[in-house]
């Protein structure tokens, strides 16, 4: 008996193949990022659910509430449950992160110093069915470790983002999506994305997304016609050149400069 000719396969065989060439096909469900040209570049258009997600960049706290929030939020509206923070380097602004859809008291924060609690309160929290999202910080997990964390997501079809430092970029990761977060150097109101790992071709250059949201921004826009006219008090500014935005005055914000993403709020 004959054997079958290749080309009798091909329409079957064509199905779920992936080639390298191509952005792939999300193979799990997603969840929007918030940002339409990073969903753009990503397999199904989000952050996929149930697999690790690593965010690399130079210092802990820098531009991690800016791309999570949006995923974070529909997590928390669609699950119920809360996001677990393990090891926030500071404590999040309940009231900014309030203001663009997160209330603080869905999140659960566990503080440890050591790279092994921390790792161990992750697991646990991943195995939990009403956790929304686990965000870690863990910047000094090896390989078999983040392993085991990604086979917990997957079990449990949990939202997971691991931060490290970008130091460790050239190392390998079982991550299915792996990007380097930076702020672009000639125009500081963006951020650069650098996909380092994902299921499609490299890019040829990295993702832009804002660095601030809407609300910030016209807040920073406002206060610098303020800025402006003070500097300028002879010169004239036309109605039309002003944004419209109502600054609230928060004086409860006693942190200082470090806090983690402490942004004003704007309505």
């Amino acid at each position: 008996m004959g054997l079958p000719f290749l080309d009798s396969f091909s329409t079957v065989a064509g199905r779920g193949v992936w080639h390298a060439d191509e952005l792939g096909l999300a193979d799990a469900q997603v969840v929007a990022t918030g940002h339409a040209a990073l969903d753009a570049e990503l397999p199904g258009g989000g952050w996929p659910v149930g697999a690790m997600t690593e965010l690399l960049q130079a210092t802990p706290e820098a531009h991690v509430w800016r791309l999570l929030l949006p995923a974070l939020a529909q997590a928390v509206e669609a699950r119920g449950g809360p996001v677990v923070l393990v090891g926030a380097p500071y404590e999040p602004c309940g009231a900014a992160l309030g203001a663009q859809g997160l209330p603080v008291e869905a999140l659960m924060c566990v503080r440890s110093d050591a790279p092994a609690a921390r790792l161990w309160a992750c697991e646990q929290a991943l195995r939990c069915a009403e956790i929304a999202a686990v965000v870690a910080w863990l910047p000094q997990a090896r390989v078999g470790e983040l392993r085991r964390l990604q086979l917990a997501a997957a079990q449990h079809e949990v939202l997971l983002f691991v931060c490290r430092p970008e130091s460790v970029a050239l190392s390998a990761s079982p991550a299915r999506l792996r990007l380097r977060a930076e702020r672009c150097a000639d125009d500081p109101a963006q951020i650069a994305l650098h996909i380092l790992k994902r299921r499609g071709p490299p890019l040829a250059a990295p993702v832009r997304v804002p660095a601030r949201n809407a609300r910030m921004s016209a807040l920073l826009a406002a206060a610098r016609v303020r800025r402006q006219l003070r500097l300028q008090p002879q010169a004239s500014v036309t109605p039309a050149s002003a944004p419209s935005a109502t600054v609230v005055r928060i004086d409860a914000w006693k942190g200082g400069p470090d806090a983690l993403d402490r942004l004003a709020v704007v309505v």
